[in-house]
């Protein structure tokens, strides 16, 4: 007896599209709260959900217990949370970007150049080449990928009025690229006091979301922090300060897939007899934020020395690099 065909059973219906999630979707934020978040840098759910409680009750001039739940509520529709296993982030760690020095054993040193979504700390004493390495990254960031750049524009906030237009200017006809272009993709602004240095950095927030940013200079970090808190009584205010700043920083450049170039200035110690008596200024802030720490320092001119003393995965070591007309080189 022949039997019965079974019945196909009916395609599964797909699954509709998830509708993205507006600030105004919210529970406790309507439209002046969500304007006045935006205004202040909150942008989406994440920069939201990530933020501490104190500072969404100032930007939104709302209570604490509101902000927290404002916060909950970021956190539940943005996933935030959860672990990831070790494949996903490698996986992750594979699409970020690098900027080529434009010398190859400093390319070496820092795993293939300075990576985005990173901090990267060049320190060192007078004429050992940081500037002219900030420099150097401001334009071979304007390069396509294939030859070592990110296709980007700059943040460049200068805070010793060390930036020259004119050295961008040898360093774009050098790399073959157009001066006047160069000079209008790099975004500078001069910070006159430390709170002006860390309003700049939201400001750059705001410049990111029009334009494609892709490296943010900070030359130098702690030059305002030094001079304005003195003394060992002003130590803890500046270092909660600077570790905020930083703080900033990384978040600039985990939201848009930036990198980060710090240059910090450097102390003596009196109590060093033998080697190197200097140090970067910042103490343990600034190493626990920086993701990777240059120490430069000088040899025979034109040449230069970095050595690359903290990393999260990259050994220690050292390159040589020469400081030309045309930048840095091998």
């Amino acid at each position: 007896m022949p039997t019965k065909a079974a019945a196909k059973s009916p395609p599964p219906a797909e699954a509709p599209a998830k509708r993205e999630v507006a600030l105004e979707d919210l529970a406790g934020v309507g439209p002046t709260t969500a304007d006045k978040l935006r205004e202040a840098g909150y942008t989406d759910l994440m920069e939201l959900a990530v933020a501490s409680p104190g500072d969404i009750a100032e930007a939104a001039e709302i209570g604490t217990s509101i902000a927290q739940k404002i916060i909950a509520e970021a956190r539940r529709a943005a996933d935030v949370g959860g672990f990831e296993v070790g494949t996903v982030l490698l996986e992750r760690r594979k699409k970020l970007g690098r900027i080529t020095t434009m010398a190859r054993s400093l390319d070496e040193l820092l795993g293939g150049g300075i990576e985005t979504q990173a901090i990267t700390e060049f320190a060192g004493e007078f004429g050992t080449g940081k500037t002219q390495i900030a420099h150097q990254a401001a334009v071979s960031v304007q390069l396509p990928v294939e030859q070592g750049g990110l296709t980007g524009e700059v943040v460049y906030i200068d805070t010793e009025s060390t930036f020259r237009p004119e050295r961008i200017v040898d360093m774009a006809k050098a790399l073959g690229l157009d001066p006047t272009e160069a000079l209008n993709h790099i975004h500078v602004a001069r910070a006159y006091n430390s709170n002006h240095q860390m309003l700049l950095v939201a400001k750059a927030q705001e410049l990111a979301r029009e334009k494609p940013i892709r490296l943010i200079v900070v030359d130098s970090l702690t030059a305002h922090f030094r001079s304005e808190y003195a003394g060992r009584a002003e130590l803890a205010p500046r270092q909660q300060l600077l570790n905020k700043h930083l703080h900033e920083l990384l978040k600039f450049s985990d939201t848009y897939n930036a990198a980060v170039i710090v240059t910090n200035q450097v102390s003596s110690r009196p109590d060093i007899l033998f080697g190197d008596p200097t140090r970067p200024i910042g103490g343990n802030i600034v190493a626990h934020a920086s993701t990777y720490r240059l120490y430069l320092r000088k040899s025979k001119p034109p040449r230069r020395i970095a050595r690359l003393i903290d990393s999260p995965n990259l050994p220690e070591g050292e390159a040589v690099y020469s400081l030309t007309p045309d930048g840095i080189r091998e």
